[in-house]
């Protein structure tokens, strides 16, 4: 009799797809979806929210510049100087995200952003922010998958590198 061996579910540390044995299983096709797939949805769906909200602001800057000095009231920032920077992390942040460029540090600003609205802003407003934070924390813990520009800019780095070393 031979003795079962347990198989993790996780990945491995090295980075290397290991497909589970699902055998059977009606989840079979579902747990053949790759991370990048995953990761390229998250992506797109997190910039669709900040482009979208930092493109609102720049429609009609004064009313952003109100909203911000009336209604966000941001703690320890003056009003215009935190219309920038939310506009700037939204546009800057998710275009870098689309483009699975930085994804990890971006969504972590974005995290940080979201973080601050929800504290200080609009609390009443967590069903969205826990929605946006779902797709952030995927692309902070696992990054932007095979199917971004971080993933390009290691194999250039280290071409470009092996090149001048011979």
């Amino acid at each position: 009799m031979k003795p079962e061996v347990a198989v993790s579910s996780m990945p491995p540390l090295d980075g290397r797809a290991v497909m589970p044995d699902t055998g059977n299983s009606p989840f079979a096709l579902l747990d053949a979806i790759p991370y990048s797939l995953l990761a390229l949805v998250a992506r797109a769906a997190a910039f669709t929210v900040f482009w979208r909200a930092g493109t609102s602001k720049l429609s009609d800057w004064n009313a952003t510049l109100n909203l911000f000095e009336y209604e966000y009231r941001v703690p320890l920032l003056p009003p215009d100087l935190a219309a920038y920077l939310a506009a700037g992390l939204e546009l800057g942040g998710s275009v870098l995200i689309l483009s699975g460029l930085l994804t990890r540090v971006s969504a972590l600003v974005l995290t940080g952003m979201v973080a601050v609205i929800q504290l200080t802003v609009y609390p009443m407003a967590w069903p969205d922010h826990l929605q946006w934070l779902a797709f952030l924390l995927l692309l902070i813990a696992r990054g932007g998958g095979r199917w971004s520009l971080d993933a390009l800019f290691p194999f250039l780095f280290l071409r470009l590198r092996s090149r001048r070393l011979s």
